[in-house]
């Protein structure tokens, strides 16, 4: 039997009215804040703890909170951009010691994506606390995979503080085609698939997405945030990664992280990432900028370049739907058609990455062959409803719709 355990208020909030929940809206506050549902459970243990620097608590670490109310940590294990949060989208982390606590720190971003044996030898329980921003292709959720599977494999019981999802209050996006699976997109969800990293964690197990999903012996526990909905609008003033530098970079980024598939800048390099699009070649130049070397972004595609293109931190954005009439605007401007989309040495669909981060090669022919932004939207909603179905399963919270 599968032991997964939710220690939250849930069955007493569904049961209520909804004239009490409508009240005066209360702080929510991440499941890490509710020391009390799991520092029993971590008490002379010995703990790997899954996290970086998003994982804090009233101004404070994580690791630092766990550290003085007692709690052992054997070791620290870390996702792209290191427990600092610091390093280059896709540079790969090393292994070492945490400066200021001393304690080991294994990287799971470079040469290996989940512990193993060696690892997990001398731990007893599993903690995992990071940031997410809900959208597929940012990689903490594939990071969550790969850790979940080594803690059912290695039968390490795992324990999730759950985060609220700034972008968790719609559903929106291509549903990934498995054909196109990577570490930017292993599963069949839309883009926007609207559910926290705790919501997320009990569809890969109940699914059955993980490997070597035989453990029914497992314990798998989520600590719920407080006061959460999926209607919530939850900001924070942490950077989750080097180029989410503020929450409207975080609502951008469903729509924008498609230009990195393109010979576009981004926006890497700048002081608004995902927020900066543009090409020294682009015929819409109401807007220049240029990605010079910086912290989280050493190398920005079209480095020192003088870009023209959009500044989108003087529109609002969108905060119900991925902006696919932009993507087309953004494809209508760049004049050499043939090199939009990059791709490696090869030139199948799979050497793109723009289809990589789309989920499918449709989208880029769609895009190519001029169909209009309704069209495109129509044909992902068979498959929205479908996920929703699916989604609707594993829901912790109350939903938007």
């Amino acid at each position: 039997m599968k032991k997964i355990f939710i220690l939250t208020i849930t069955c007493l909030i569904v049961s209520m009215p909804l004239s009490i929940l409508a009240q005066t809206k209360k702080e929510i506050l991440p499941g890490a804040y509710q020391s009390e549902k799991y520092i029993p459970l971590l008490i002379n243990k010995r703990v790997g703890v899954f996290t970086n620097h998003t994982a804090i608590v009233n101004k404070k670490h994580l690791i630092d909170t766990l550290l003085a109310q007692g709690i052992h940590i054997q070791k620290i294990f870390t996702p792209e951009h290191g427990l600092r949060g610091t390093a280059d989208a896709g540079e790969e982390t090393k292994d070492g010691n945490d400066p200021k606590t001393g304690i080991k720190i294994v990287s799971l971003y470079g040469k290996k994506y989940g512990p193993d044996m060696a690892d997990l030898a001398d731990i007893d329980i599993l903690v995992f606390d990071i940031q997410d921003v809900g959208t597929r292709f940012y990689t903490y959720i594939s990071s969550l995979q790969y850790f979940m599977e080594a803690a059912k494999e290695y039968n390490k019981p795992l324990i999730i503080f759950d985060r609220p999802n700034p972008n968790g209050h719609y559903v929106d996006g291509p549903v990934l085609d498995k054909a196109f699976s990577s570490f930017v997109g292993k599963n069949t969800i839309p883009i926007v698939y609207g559910m926290t990293i705790g919501e997320y964690a009990t569809m890969l197990n109940g699914e059955q997405w993980l490997k070597n999903n035989t453990n029914s012996n497992w314990s798998l526990t989520i600590i719920l945030c407080k006061n959460y909905d999926h209607r919530s609008m939850y900001t924070f003033d942490i950077a989750p990664s080097p180029n989410l530098p503020d929450m409207q970079s975080i609502y951008w980024y469903p729509s924008t992280c498609l230009v990195e598939g393109t010979i576009l800048s981004e926006g890497r390099g700048t002081e608004h990432a995902f927020a900066y699009i543009g090409h020294p070649l682009n015929t819409y130049k109401e807007f220049s900028f240029t990605p010079i070397s910086r912290v989280g972004a050493t190398q920005p595609k079209l480095k020192d370049q003088l870009c023209y293109g959009w500044d989108l931190t003087k529109r609002k954005a969108p905060l119900n739907r991925i902006d696919i009439e932009l993507f087309l605007d953004i494809y209508k401007a760049y004049p050499q058609k043939d090199s939009f989309f990059i791709h490696t040495t090869g030139n199948t669909p799979r050497d793109y990455f723009f289809n990589k981060l789309a989920g499918n090669s449709i989208l880029m022919g769609q895009i190519q062959s001029g169909l209009s932004a309704a069209a495109i939207r129509a044909s992902w909603q068979q498959d929205l409803t479908n996920f929703k179905i699916i989604r609707k399963k594993y829901l912790l919270y109350k939903d938007f719709e």
